[in-house]
């Protein structure tokens, strides 16, 4: 994990330790909900972790793939939260906060957006929509992301605002996300 973070610290042009682990967090917790929410909203079934293949990478993208015909269990909402909040993105904000000393709605607030990005992505079929948007607004309130942010329209689009900043603002040419807490950039 440190090599990776240094990576993207390389990549975005920071020194800030804090700043690269929460965008390589993001980065890891985006591909995991889009496997994961995606294999949900398409064959409402989990991919079978067990036989999940990890590859990350000092450089590159963080590779994820599963074996052929390795479906698992129906994928309702509790299942998504034991094998992608508990089974995977718990251990990796331990790793890394291993790290690089960030907090835990941080950290949580990198999962909902990532969450509810691969959501947005599914949206773009109009057929996957509507589950994805049913199951990202149940997992939205579980109580690992309960705190990390709110959809601010209940009924239409699927919109959030998180309750944290991810940093990324504080990179060189760097901005606020849609969904960032702040609707300007701090001063340092």
């Amino acid at each position: 994990m440190a090599a990776r973070v240094a990576e993207v610290a390389r990549v975005l042009g920071t020194a800030e330790v804090r700043v690269a682990a929460s965008t390589a967090h993001l980065g890891l917790a985006a591909r995991l909900w889009s496997v994961a929410l995606g294999a949900a909203a398409v064959t409402g079934r989990m991919p079978e972790w067990g036989g999940a293949w990890f590859a990350l990478p000092p450089q590159g993208p963080f590779d994820l793939w599963m074996p052929a015909g390795a479906a698992g269990p129906a994928a309702g909402v509790e299942v998504l939260e034991r094998t992608v909040l508990d089974g995977q993105l718990a251990p990796l904000a331990a790793a890394v906060r291993a790290v690089a000393p960030l907090a835990p709605g941080l950290l949580a607030g990198n999962a909902a957006s990532a969450l509810v990005g691969a959501a947005r992505q599914l949206g773009s079929v109009p057929r996957l929509r509507g589950p994805a948007a049913a199951l990202t607004r149940e997992l939205l309130a579980r109580p690992a992301l309960a705190g990390a942010g709110a959809v601010t329209a209940p009924g239409g689009p699927l919109g959030f605002r998180r309750t944290s900043c991810c940093l990324y603002y504080r990179t060189p040419g760097g901005g606020l996300c849609g969904d960032c807490v702040f609707t300007r950039a701090p001063g340092r």
